[in-house]
Order: C-alpha cells, then structure tokens, then sequence
C-alpha cells in the first residue's frame, strides 16, 4: 500500500510541484544574471491572473488540443511514476507534444506554424534517444516496466553511464532551454506554437511545462533505481547543469540541432544500447 501512495501523492501534486520548481529556477535564473528575479510563488501568480483574464478562442478545436496536451502529458507522468511500461510512456508523451503541434497548425498564424514546425523537429531530435535508452533497460531488466528500474539493486547509471549523458544531451531540447530553445524561439517567432492561446486555455498550456519539469526529472531519477540519495543526487546535478547551460549558451539553428542530438547523443546511446547486447 505504501508503495503505491507515495507515486500517487507525486501524481496528484506534479502541478504544485512542477510549479514550484519552476518559480525557483526562475530565481536561479535571475542570480545569474545579477538581477532580483520573482519571487518563488510567481508561477501560481501568473497562473491566478490568467484565470481572470477574458476567455477568447481561435476555435474549439485549438483550445481542445490545448487541454488535452495537458491531460495527456499528465497522463504519461502517472503511467512513469506508477512503474508502467516505458515505451508506453514514450508514445504517450509523443502523443502529449503532438496535439500541441497540432494545435498550432490548426491556426491561420505564421507565428505558430513556424513554432509547431520547429516543435516537430524537435521531436525527431530528442525522441529517438529516448526510444533507444528505453531499449537499452529491456535489454538490462528484460522488461520494459520502470517499476522493475525503480526496485532495481543496481542504478542504471552504473551499467548505461553513456545513455545517461545521452539523455543529459537532450533534455535542453524537450525543456526548451538555450542552446537548443529553438521550439520557442522568442526573438524569431514570438512564443511559437503557443501564441494564439490565452486565458484560461493558455493556462493549460503553461501548467503543462510544470509537468515536463517532473517527467523530465523523473527520467534523471530513474538511473538511480531504488537509491533515492544517489537519484536526489542527479537531479540537483541536472538542474544545475540545465540551468548553466541555459545561461552560458546561445541558440544554435535547428540544423545545428539536429545534427548535434543525432550525431552525438543518438551515437552515444546507441554505443551503450550494444554494449548491454553483449554484455
């Protein structure tokens, strides 16, 4: 029973969690470029003020796609954190960045036409390397269930150390971080994909990023297995990492992209996915 509270508990706050991270690498953020920053509970703010904000629409099915990129994004975290199987997860979470792609080609926008495409093409970046990692536990666990990585004696970090800088490579791509924020793009496209959304429907949008905090960072987590200091570990390590780089860095063409996740993170994975094979 405690086993499976503890998940559900992570489920039901990844908002309030995903929220609150997102507040204070906000603050990180601003230290490093010498200024004040928000304050931590500035995304629930901004959030508050959306809501009383006039709902206006392009069309339904814009705000429906909308909606349910949040659910389903929500959905793919719980299947992770309840142990499922993470293929599953993979398409799920594909499925979620999908309907917000679709969403923006729904619209008479060039904005977020050029948004939604540059999204797809992040998408080719940083899913293969997610599919490959998730054949490499198969080949670990001989099951694709991450309740066998999350019980696991031995961290995976021990035995796929390069599918793990693999999967560092690309998390600036899904969380829209410089270099490789080219998704959003603001000086070019103008917030992309999600420009045409406001009020309460871009509310979904935005919450939804919460959630890709905690997706991603459970990804980091789950190469420690059961040990939880060694997993806190990683992901303070990856936060501050992320965060660096976000600030150190300046955005490359999606060309550049591509090629760099491709060529150098897909290799690095793919290399760990043969080593497992023979070993």
């Amino acid at each position: 029973m405690k086993d499976v509270l503890i998940p559900v508990l992570l489920i039901l706050l990844a908002p309030l969690l995903g929220g609150l991270l997102y507040g204070f690498e906000r603050i990180v953020k601003a230290r490093m470029q010498r200024r004040i920053g928000p304050p931590l509970l500035q995304p629930f703010y901004d959030f508050l003020k959306l809501a009383d904000k006039r709902r206006m629409m392009v069309h339904s099915t814009h705000a429906f796609l909308g909606i349910m990129h949040f659910v389903s994004l929500w959905f793919a975290l719980a299947v992770l954190l309840l142990g499922g199987d993470l293929v599953l997860v993979i398409f799920l979470h594909l499925l979620s960045t999908s309907l917000l792609i679709l969403a923006g080609y729904s619209t008479r926008s060039v904005f977020s036409h050029l948004g939604a495409n540059r999204a797809a093409i992040s998408v080719l970046a940083y899913e293969p390397v997610l599919i490959i990692i998730a054949v490499s536990i198969f080949m670990l666990n001989g099951t694709f269930d991450t309740a066998a990585v999350f019980t696991g004696k031995e961290p995976l970090l021990y035995k796929m150390p390069l599918a793990f800088i693999a999967l560092l490579l690309v998390l600036p791509i899904k969380l829209k971080k410089s270099p490789f924020d080219v998704a959003e793009a603001h000086q070019e496209i103008t917030g992309g994909v999600e420009l045409e959304f406001s009020g309460l429907f871009y509310e979904a949008v935005y919450t939804a990023r919460w959630l890709d905090y905690i997706f991603c960072y459970t990804l980091v987590f789950l190469f420690a297995g059961s040990n939880i200091l060694l997993g806190i570990g990683l992901v303070v390590f990856t936060f501050i990492y992320l965060n660096a780089l976000d600030n150190s860095t300046a955005r490359v063409s999606y060309k550049q992209m591509l090629r760099f996740s491709l060529g150098v993170a897909g290799t690095l994975a793919f290399i760990n996915l043969l080593i497992n094979s023979f070993s």
